[in-house]
This record gives C-alpha cells, structure tokens and sequence, in this order.
C-alpha cells in the first residue's frame, strides 16, 4: 500500500533537501487567501491542497494569475466549496506566480527490476510532442546529472532563450543530486514528481511537486 502526500507536505518534506521551491502559504479560509496574497505579492497563484488531490488541473482546482484581492478571494471561496470529502483537503496554497518560457521536468521512481531511478527532461507543452527525457539508475554523483542533461536532445532550450539566460545546469544538476540522496536516505519513498521546474532567470524552480510513500 502507498500515500500520497499532500503537495503543501510533499513541498515541505523536499525543501529539507533543498529542492527550490517559491515561498508558498497554506491557509484555511478566503480571508487568509487574501492575507497570504498579498504577503507573498500579487499576482499570484491559488490551488485546493489535499492528501488525495492529484490531478488539481483537470477538476478545475488551479487558479492562475490572481492580480488582486477580490479574485483571490473569490477563487479561494471556489475552490474551498469544491472541495469532497475524499480529497482530504487541508487547505487552499496561495503562491506568486512564476514566470519563465522554460519548464524541465524531474522525478524519482522505483522500478520493481532495477530499483529507483531519477529523470529530468524538457516539460511544459511540448513534453508529449518531444518525449525528450533522461533516466539514470542510482545512486548518481555530480558528472551523472552533468551527463544526463548534456544527454537531452533539445540543447538549445537549455541556452539563452528568448532574452533569457543559459540555464544554470549546475542548479539543475542539485536538485537531480538531492532526489539521489532521498532515495538513499528515504526508502520507503515510492516516487516523486517535480512537474513543472521553472526556468526563471536561468535559475530552476519546481513549482508543483507529490510525493508517494510507502504507507
């Protein structure tokens, strides 16, 4: 049997490793919403935090690109009221938005045969139409997470892009290292999904994650 995390506990539990992660606030009502908005800077981003929400896209439980107080909280009442009872919800996760015109995407899995492995590879909308990823078994050292961006075939988004800079693959290259090190330390981690890493001035940050444990 397995769990799931919640995304606010699934962040919590990778920032320990140092995965970046933008400043992020957890409340319980529309008023905290507001609040935590407006502390973190507008615009911002809300989403329906839960132990069993996986999939908050595609039930409508995102709201982007909040750029004041009245939508904050009404996207928060929203969300609040969409919340089932077998969602689990803890709560809604006010962040600021993060911009970027790069998306990466990494992760950690066990494989029943070879045991855990890590990848990274381009995300965002053009994840399914290049399939452009890299998967190595671990334990992995720095020169490994080296190879396996030098191994994706689209180079040219990890150069200077549309005004932005080159990304910054030794930062990249960490948080590849640090899921090494979770499932060195961590076993009865099951799988974790950084989906999307944004690339925002070269630097990367995940700005979703879960986490699967065994339970």
């Amino acid at each position: 049997m397995s769990r799931t995390l919640s995304e606010a506990d699934s962040k919590a539990f990778l920032s320990e490793f140092n995965i970046p992660f933008a400043t992020e606030v957890l409340v319980s009502t529309a008023d905290e919403a507001v609040a935590a908005a407006n502390a973190v800077g507008l615009p911002v981003a809300v989403k329906l935090c839960g132990e069993q929400i996986s999939h908050k896209t595609e039930r409508g439980l995102v709201r982007l690109g909040l750029s004041d107080s009245n939508s904050v909280h009404e996207a928060a009442t929203a969300l609040f009221a969409a919340a089932q009872p077998e969602d689990c919800a803890t709560g809604v996760l006010v962040a600021p938005m993060i911009s970027g015109a790069r998306e990466l995407i990494a992760g950690l899995s066990v494989d029943e045969q070879f045991g855990p492995t890590v990848l990274i590879g381009i995300g965002g909308i053009l994840a399914e139409a290049i399939a452009d990823v890299a998967v190595r078994l671990l334990p992995i050292a720095e020169v490994d997470a080296m190879d396996m961006l030098d191994q994706l075939q689209t180079q040219s988004l990890l150069d200077e892009f549309r005004g932005e800079p080159v990304v910054d693959r030794i930062a990249v290259g960490k948080v590849l290292l640090a899921l090494s090190q979770i499932a060195a330390e961590h076993p009865e981690v099951l799988s974790i999904d950084l989906n999307p890493l944004i690339i925002s001035d070269g630097q990367p940050i995940a700005v979703d994650a879960l986490v699967e444990v065994q339970s």
